[in-house]
């Protein structure tokens, strides 16, 4: 070695080639061996073997390329230390262009050997192999087999070789990295991305990181599509089964992973990090992977959602990220929704990917220190909080209460950006403080929009980590001060939500107090409304010494999530000083304006629920301001002073002080009182203590009692004058004298209602106290009668009652004892009530305006209003009693109601029914079973069986179903349509309930088929219930597209063809189609088509969206070759049908307006759904050269030689106003007259129409002509171009109106003016 160094280091090169050409092989290499192992002279001594070795001479290049041979397993083995390796291999590298081809074919198949067995490990001499192959590409001729080929053919072969065979795991990473220096042709780079992500699997999960991170490298080359939609498919692929283990798992109750969840987190979130790195250098990247989320979001997975979000930090794709993952979730619920309603598309595609749970799986995903996600995940969250939230109703008017489920896309999206939030405010300590931040931030600042999405939210926030917030009071302290100016409703959310963290922070709740003293004077009513609201709810949370806990009222949020125990008893005593002093300033709200007034009376009640020990103040305070109002000499009349009750500022009158809600809060709070004294005496220990309480108490109690005794008895004395009102009292709202008698009527209505529920409570069902109630009812319904009539002729809305003020409770047992009890001791006094027929039906009244108030806003006014289970114990006792009244009498008991001008009682019932189901459904949707239990039927049916929910609605709809037969069964004349149609309409409430696989549903849907097909009633309406309940039934059933065909055949046969000369074919599949409902069934039939055509055009859209993702298409083709794509087939089954249907419609004599111009649009559509099919088939063509299916030549067939030519004729007879379904020629004059009176705006529709439906037809045969040409397939045979929309002149009509033209033309026309105006109004009123 020594020898070889000194030789190369002198002049003489021709001495150390002689002693070079002494050495054998085998020295060769020992000497090189030696040297590299022992000495640190090896590059010197390999300088000098290429020094005296020739690369011209046979030798020289020989042993050249043994050096070569040796070095590079030598530098493998890992015997060598790392930088003589990288020295060794440096000087190679720099050799390498001196080799002959031959030479270099030689190595390059050294190196291809050495990585097929896997001698590659250590990847250290695999930075010679791209020198090698570039210089190999470089050589002219090189012998391969018997031939010659080229170098750069030569470099290609080995490659090929290369990636076609096995690959040890271990060098996976090297020769991804060794191959961003060889230079590839595309489809080289190609296979070769495939191959390493083919050994994704195989490699060991650690390694895949670093893999990733060459691979992305690798891409700046090209492949970047390939090289993520690899990496994600790889995370995908690990997710699922991860997600099988642990199902696998539960069920067997062990552990199943074969990889750790943690370390697969982990992973990820170095990969995410790899990729996102890669795009912020390459920006081509970026957009490659956001265009492959573009089309569709099936691609989507947690790992891409995590992926998106975190490439959202890059400022430049922020926007793009947002709007595509909105896209993506708005569109997913979508599709769910359609899917849903609809079992055609059920049984078509079975999954639906859902783009919520994957977003909720990243969020749970995060916890494995995703740090790059979270601020994403924040971002999103508030991103579809704020599209998604309920907006301003119009003119700025908030709806009222908030919804119970998100029943729309946009309400899905809404709470799935708040689970977002609340998921990512759980498991992460980082981003708590901003979420609380951006959450308060939008309750103070969005006052213009409803903000109960952030309401809940922030409610849920509490909740969920009570002593979190507390860290961050400051935050909520800052929030207090602008409670003066928020709206009302966004005050109380925020306060109630607020309510667990004011027992366990004394700061919190003084900064409060402090806050709402202030408003309490604030120049706004809303700024005094809120500062009752918050006084109120402080009251009620804040339990003093002594107060027994009502158990029927618990509180929403019970403290005991706050993990902190407050010594209790100095804690009440503590609260009675606080309550008090709370009182004290509420008791200022008694001199304030209406509505402060009315807010306090109606929160009392539940104050004294919560803390009764308040008892005494809050009735003193009550009665000190009845007093104001009340006429103390006993023998005058009227007993209240309504003068004081009013104010009035300027020319207007306004209310000031709501006398009839101060009495009935007085009432209500005495009851409870006396009741809860009642049931404290049965348990009292301690009875000293007791008495005192008693007398405290007695006093204010015999007052209030002497009050309302006085009370009812002057009351029933009074007349109408009394008050200053009778029949001929104006109450007009125009002026103020007007308004002060409204005020006036509505103020004693209200007291007399209070006195009757007092009354009825005190009365202990005796016969004397019934007879007063009966006479305070007539007084209020006298009183009633005369408002209504005069509101009446206000043309204000008059059937309504004004809103009550019997409470809840009281409404229940009133109906019950009404209508149920039969308890003898009580039968003579209830006798009394139940003979007056207006006092019944004023009771079911009041109990549907409370149904319906409930179901507008979710709670109703009164006592226990605002408490979700009573109101819904309200439902069930309702239900049971008004299901009773109607099954157990008769409708035609009832005749006497008949005469009058307003629905029977049992109707009334019924109505209630309809109300209570749809609010149950609405507002308490898990409880329906629940309600449907507690309704009792006294009749010789089987019970249901309670456990089965199914068995037990199907029991009720089949007592409902008999209604219905039993009101169809009877004659026309018998026939009671409004009883029908609120019967279907409870059937279509109650059948929702149904699941769609089971076999009461199919049950429901032969007898809903059957009903349709016997009944021949000829009422529109009803008709159109019961068609609406059958498509709604049948959607979940199959596809609805036969039974339209079925329809329209009949609407044709009913109303009769466009051309009068063609008798068309009697046939009748459904007897509810008559010629009185066939416009109806059509309108009804034209709203169906427009859902089939919706599911059709999702549908092609899908289809569009999956041949455009993958382009390969080769197994498309062979399938094409084999049989029709299922979804395509039953596109083209669908529409065929619906063609076949509209080909009947459109040869309908229609009338002229609604359900011509529907028919018109509707075609219009089909026609746009045909060429959006034909469109994708010329994408299909264009991609794969597949054959067209024979089916679509069949539609392409039907639409050409049925539809457009009817479709044409049908223009004709819609223009030409030949509406007569086959009268005379004058009736045919008389209706055109009709028509050319028609009003502009409807001319402008229909001609709007007509031009719409000829482009469509237009369109579609334009692109049926490209599909010709493309496909080889002539399918304009079919089509016949048509010359209606073409200038023609009528040469019959036009000698005709020249003859009339005679010289007197001017008087003739003017003479004709006269004539036909005025009759012609006439008729169109007609």
């Amino acid at each position: 070695m020594d020898q070889i160094i000194a030789l190369s280091d002198g002049d003489s090169t021709a001495d150390l080639q002689k002693y070079l050409s002494t050495l054998t092989k085998d020295q060769l290499t020992t000497v090189i061996n030696n040297g590299a192992r022992k000495s640190k002279k090896v590059g010197a001594m390999i300088k000098g073997i290429f020094k005296g070795s020739a690369p011209d001479s046979p030798e020289g290049s020989n042993r050249r390329l043994l050096v070569y041979q040796h070095c590079i397993p030598l530098c493998e083995s890992g015997d060598l230390q790392t930088e003589v390796a990288a020295e060794i291999i440096g000087l190679l590298m720099l050799e390498t262009r001196t080799l002959p081809g031959t030479s270099l074919a030689k190595l390059a198949s050294l190196f291809v050997e050495a990585i097929k067995v896997g001698k590659m490990g250590s990847g250290k001499s695999l930075e010679l192999f791209p020198t090698v192959l570039t210089a190999l590409s470089a050589c002219e001729a090189l012998s391969y087999g018997k031939g010659e080929l080229g170098g750069g053919e030569y470099k290609k072969q080995l490659i090929n070789s290369l990636c076609s065979s096995r690959w040890n795991p271990q060098c996976v990473i090297h020769l991804t990295t060794m191959f961003r220096d060889v230079p590839l042709s595309s489809e080289e780079l190609q296979f070769l991305v495939e191959k390493v992500l083919r050994m994704f699997t195989k490699l060991d999960l650690q390694e895949i990181p670093p893999l990733v991170y060459q691979l992305l490298l690798l891409s700046a080359k090209g492949c970047k599509k390939q090289v993520l939609d690899g990496i994600i498919c790889y995370f995908k692929e690990q997710d699922v089964c991860q997600e099988e283990e642990q199902k696998r798992g539960a069920s067997l109750d062990l552990e199943v992973q074969s990889i750790p969840l943690d370390q697969l987190r982990h992973v990820e979130g170095t990969a995410i990090l790899h990729i996102v790195f890669a795009i912020r250098l390459d920006h081509e990247l970026g957009r490659e992977f956001l265009k492959s989320f573009k089309t569709s979001y099936g691609d989507l997975c947690p790992f891409s959602v995590a992926l998106l979000l975190s490439v959202a930090r890059i400022q430049r794709y922020e926007e793009q990220v947002f709007d595509l993952l909105k896209g993506a979730i708005i569109k997913s619920f979508k599709d769910g929704q359609l899917q849903q309603g609809s079992k055609f598309l059920q049984d078509l595609l079975p999954g639906h990917c859902s783009v919520a749970q994957m977003i909720l799986d990243t969020v749970k995903n995060s916890v494995f220190g995703w740090d790059h996600v979270t601020q994403g995940l924040v971002h999103l969250g508030f991103f579809l909080m704020d599209a998604f939230g309920p907006k301003p109703g119009p003119f700025g008017k908030t709806t009222e209460g908030s919804v119970s489920i998100a029943r729309t896309p946009n309400q899905q999206a809404c709470k799935l950006g708040g689970q977002v939030l609340l998921q990512g405010f759980k498991v992460h300590e980082p981003i708590r403080g901003e979420i609380l931040d951006q959450v308060l931030n939008r309750l103070v600042t969005k006052t213009a929009s409803p903000v109960n999405n952030y309401l809940d939210l922030f409610s849920d926030l509490v909740v969920s980590a009570p002593m979190i917030l507390l860290e961050s009071s400051s935050k909520v302290t800052e929030t207090f001060d602008h409670l003066s100016y928020l709206p009302l409703t966004t005050v109380q959310g925020l306060l109630k939500a607020i309510q667990p963290l004011l027992k366990v922070s004394m700061s919190l709740k003084d900064a409060l107090i402090l806050v709402l003293r202030k408003a309490m004077f604030s120049s706004q009513l809303d700024g005094r409304k809120s500062a009752v609201t918050g006084f109120l709810l402080l009251l009620k949370n804040f339990k003093v010494l002594g107060s027994l806990a009502s158990s029927q009222c618990s509180q929403a949020v019970s403290s005991s999530q706050v993990q902190v125990d407050v010594h209790a008893r100095y804690n009440c005593a503590a609260n009675e000083a606080f309550c008090l002093e709370i009182l004290s300033s509420l008791r200022r709200c008694l001199g304030q304006q209406a509505d402060v007034r009315l807010m306090l009376y109606e929160g009392f009640y539940d104050v004294l629920r919560r803390n009764s020990q308040l008892g005494s103040s809050v009735m003193q305070t009550l009665l000190s301001q009845l007093r104001r109002y009340y006429e103390p000499e006993p023998d005058l009349l009227p007993p209240v002073k309504l003068e004081p009750c009013i104010t009035a500022l300027g020319d207007q009158v306004y209310l000031q002080e709501p006398l009839a809600h101060l009495l009935s809060c007085t009432v209500h709070c005495l009851l409870w009182l006396q009741n809860l004294r009642q049931s404290a005496n049965t348990y009292a220990d301690n009875v000293e203590e007791e008495e005192e309480e008693e007398e405290e108490g007695e006093g204010y109690q015999c007052e209030l009692q002497a009050i309302l005794e006085s009370m009812t008895r002057r009351m029933i004395k009074c007349e109408l004058e009394d008050f200053e009102l009778d029949k001929s009292a104006e109450f007009s709202t125009a002026n103020s004298v007007g308004v002060k008698n409204n005020i006036y009527g509505v103020l004693v209505m209200g007291v007399y209602e209070v006195l009757m529920e007092h009354n009825f409570i005190k009365a202990n069902y005796s016969r004397s106290r019934f007879e007063e109630l009966l006479e305070l009812f007539n007084r209020y319904h006298k009183l009633a009668e005369i408002l209504r009539e005069k509101s009446g002729k206000a043309r204000v809305l008059s059937n309504k009652i004004p809103r009550s003020l019997l409470s809840l409770g009281f409404i229940s047992t009133l109906l019950t004892v009404l209508f149920r009890d039969s308890t003898q001791s009580r039968e003579e006094a209830l006798s009394v009530l139940r003979s007056s027929g207006e006092f019944v039906r004023y009771a079911v009244s009041v109990a549907v305006q409370k149904i319906q108030q409930l179901e507008e806003t979710g709670h109703t006014d009164g006592p226990d209003g605002q408490n979700a289970d009573r109101t819904f114990r309200f439902l069930c006792d309702t239900t049971s009693v008004l299901l009773w009244r109607y099954t157990n009498i008769p409708g035609g008991v009832e005749d006497a109601g008949k005469k009058e001008k307003r629905s029977s009682l049992s109707l009334v019932c019924l109505e209630g029914l309809l109300r209570i189901f749809t609010t149950c459904q609405q507002r308490y949707p898990d409880r329906m079973a629940q309600l449907l239990a507690s309704m009792e039927i006294s009749e010789d049916d089987d019970e249901p069986d309670e456990g089965n929910v199914t068995e037990m609605n199907f029991f009720y709809i089949r007592q409902f179903q008999r209604a219905l037969f039993t009101q169809l069964s009877g004659g026309e004349e018998e026939f009671n349509s409004k009883e029908a149609q609120l019967l279907v309409s409870i059937l279509c409430v109650l059948s929702r309930q149904l699941q769609p696989s089971s076999r009461q549903f199919v049950q429901m849907i032969t007898w809903t088929v059957k009903m349709c097909k016997e009944t021949s009633f000829e009422d529109s309406a009803f008709s159109k219930g019961l068609l609406s309940l059958l498509f709604n039934l049948h959607v979940l059933y199959k596809s609805p597209v036969s039974l339209l065909l079925e329809l329209c055949q009949d609407v044709h046969s009913q109303v009769g063809d466009i051309d009068q000369n063609v008798e068309v074919e009697k046939q009748s599949h459904f007897a509810i189609i008559n010629t009185k409902t066939a416009t109806a069934g059509a309108l009804l039939v034209l709203s169906q088509v427009d859902k089939v055509l919706d599911e059709v055009d999702w549908l092609i859209a899908r289809k569009k969206s999956q041949t455009s993702s993958d382009k390969s298409g080769s197994d498309e083709a062979a399938r094409a070759a084999g049989q029709q794509d299922p979804i395509e087939k039953s596109v083209t089954l669908q529409l065929g049908t619906l063609l076949t249907a509209l080909n009947e419609l459109v040869q309908t004599a229609l009338l002229p307006g609604t359900c011509t111009i529907t028919l018109l649009r509707e075609l219009s559509r089909t026609y746009t759904t045909l060429t959006t099919l034909v469109k994708y088939y010329i994408q299909v063509c264009a991609s794969q050269h597949a054959a067209l299916p024979a089916r679509f030549e069949k539609l392409v067939k039907l639409s050409g030689s049925h539809l457009t030519p009817q479709c044409y004729s049908f223009i004709t007879y819609a223009q030409n106003g030949e509406f007569g379904g086959g009268g005379a020629d004058d009736k045919k004059k008389k209706k055109r007259n009709e028509v050319n009176t028609a009003p502009s705006a409807k001319l402008l529709r229909e001609t709007k129409a007509i031009p719409n439906l000829i482009f469509s037809i237009e369109q579609y045969e334009k692109y049926l002509i490209t599909l010709s040409k493309k496909s080889k397939v002539n399918l304009m045979q079919y089509m016949k171009l048509s010359t209606s929309r073409d200038f023609r002149i009528n040469s019959a009509s036009l000698d005709a109106a020249l003859q009339e033209q005679d010289p007197g033309q001017e008087t003739t026309v003017s003479q004709e003016a006269e004539e036909t105006q005025e009759p012609r109004q006439k008729k169109r009123k007609q």
